[in-house]
């Protein structure tokens, strides 16, 4: 029932994405899981508390928002179970969970770094690629602003799109919410700075559980997809992976990363400044280091055809699960 549910969501999500009049009108899951983070921040996270206080209180927090995130999820799933047919509570849930998976909008903010990046130079090139990098991005040049794109592209695939619509398949609606403020507190305040160190070490480390098997299903897609692509290799992309995923900072985000500067013949990561703070990261891939906005075009092609070989494979899943 919940591949249904879930194929509904990223349909409906590809067509529409999350339109501005409602985000305007009401916000968005996120706007709402970051207002509670916000709150908790203030109150839980005092800077004359010690390392530990701290840490508790990230606990702390961390447990208030899955414990409203799941109460107010199951209990949407609960009311659209009890008033209307089967059928109609799949289809109005699958467009409710549609908000959790950002499959559109990524592209477009990646899209919009390459076409600002050619109208206006590096000045709208740093401009556009900040909606995409909490790194600084005042330094960067062409191939720096390039990258960036490149690699949240890769990262937030998974983040933003295959990880929430595996646990949307695997556990519905609340499922999903859950993983998405996992992931939001983890943007948040899972930084390794002198502010959050302690306090969002709780939501950091569950983020990275939570996004083991995205971050793999992100890379298995990417690298399919560059099968696909006439100038991408999914043999490079595979290689990539098995000898670089593993020497990232993160336990997570070097899968799709390192799929993407294989496929593509690029080489993503490396250091990277963070709230001030220079992160020595570890390399993706060994091609080419000097991106372009064309680059990032070709990401986005990549990218694109891995969403639809997920969408082709959730398909399947869907058809199997009925004929069983």
């Amino acid at each position: 029932m919940f591949t249904t549910l879930a194929l509904i969501a990223l349909l409906v999500e590809a067509a529409a994405g999350y339109p501005n009049a409602l985000f305007r009108a009401v916000g968005h899951p996120v706007t709402w899981i970051g207002a509670l983070l916000s709150w908790c921040d203030r109150n839980l996270n005092r800077p004359a508390w010690t390392f530990a206080q701290r840490r508790a209180g990230g606990i702390v927090t961390l447990a208030l928002m899955l414990g409203a995130t799941l109460a107010i999820s199951a209990g949407l799933w609960a009311v659209l179970e009890s008033a209307l047919p089967p059928l109609a509570a799949i289809i109005v849930g699958g467009i409710l969970a549609s908000s959790l998976l950002a499959q559109r909008a990524l592209a477009e903010h990646a899209e919009a770094v390459a076409d600002r990046l050619e109208a206006d130079g590096i000045d709208g090139g740093r401009e556009a690629v900040t909606f995409l990098v909490g790194r600084d991005v005042s330094a960067l040049d062409e191939a720096g602003v390039s990258r960036a794109a490149v690699e949240s592209l890769a990262e937030n695939f998974s983040d933003g799109v295959v990880a929430p619509l595996f646990w949307l398949a695997l556990g519905g609606i609340p499922a999903a919410a859950a993983y998405k403020a996992v992931n939001t507190a983890d943007s948040m305040i899972g930084h390794k700075s002198e502010r959050y160190h302690a306090f969002g070490w709780a939501s950091a480390r569950l983020d990275d559980l939570l996004n083991l098997p995205g971050s793999r299903l992100a890379a298995l897609w990417l690298t399919l997809a560059a099968l696909l692509q006439p100038s991408a290799s999914a043999e490079n992309a595979a290689r990539a992976v098995f000898r670089d995923a593993r020497r990232h900072r993160s336990p997570n985000a070097g899968w799709p990363e390192a799929a993407m500067a294989g496929a593509l013949g690029f080489k993503l990561g490396g250091p990277r400044v963070y709230g001030g703070t220079l992160v020595d990261d570890s390399w993706m891939g060994d091609g080419r280091a000097a991106l372009t906005a064309d680059d990032i075009r070709a990401a986005l092609r990549l990218y694109r055809t891995a969403c639809l070989i997920q969408a082709n494979a959730l398909a399947a899943a869907v058809v199997a699960f009925t004929a069983l």
